[in-house]
């Protein structure tokens, strides 16, 4: 049985990045396979952009950060101030979603544009035996998810209040730049 999933991107520190990244993410769930395909429009060019899907490990749903969420006052909603709503950072975009590896250089970059196409087809057994490795259960519940966009070039200055240093990679990796909740269509 066929489920689809859908999640309209909108921008997120748009009014500091200089673009207002916004997109579409679809996602098919069949007996053994995620499809995964994500369009992206406007976000920082020639620019890596790491893309994941967040959430709660319990049946809390998450919702979208927005510049509510901003509660240091310094004009950025960080990695760290979308936790509160939006959960922890499940699974990666990247080159093999199953592997739930995050912090990396393997994701996709933006043409001279700005626009980026990402599609993947995961084996859901894999994906859903590390998810339950990593979340205590097995079930994706994507309907409960949000997806975020992340990245801003090195050269756009950050104020030092700026959090999100994952491993080796600071807040211009992890800086949200875009977000959408994730909802059945079918």
């Amino acid at each position: 049985m066929l489920t689809k999933y859908k999640a309209d991107i909108v921008p997120l520190n748009d009014n500091k990045i200089g673009t207002s990244a916004h997109g579409t993410a679809t996602f098919e769930e069949d007996s053994d396979q995620l499809t995964i395909t994500i369009e992206m429009f406007d976000t920082p060019a020639n620019t890596e952009h790491w893309e994941h899907f967040h959430g709660f490990p319990d049946d809390k749903p998450a919702d979208i950060a927005t510049a509510a969420e901003d509660v240091n006052h310094d004009g950025f909603v960080d990695l760290m101030e979308t936790e509160p709503v939006s959960g922890t950072t499940m699974v990666p975009f990247d080159d093999a979603p199953e592997n739930m590896d995050i912090p990396h250089d393997r994701y996709p970059v933006s043409d001279g544009n700005g626009h980026f196409f990402y599609t993947k087809v995961v084996p859901l057994k894999t994906l859903q035996a590390n998810f339950e490795s990593a979340f205590g259960s097995k079930e994706l519940q994507l309907d409960k998810r949000v997806i975020y966009i992340h990245g801003v070039p090195q050269s756009l200055k950050l104020p030092d209040t700026v959090a999100g240093m994952v491993a080796d990679f600071d807040a211009h990796v992890t800086l949200p730049i875009a977000v959408g909740k994730i909802e059945r269509v079918d």
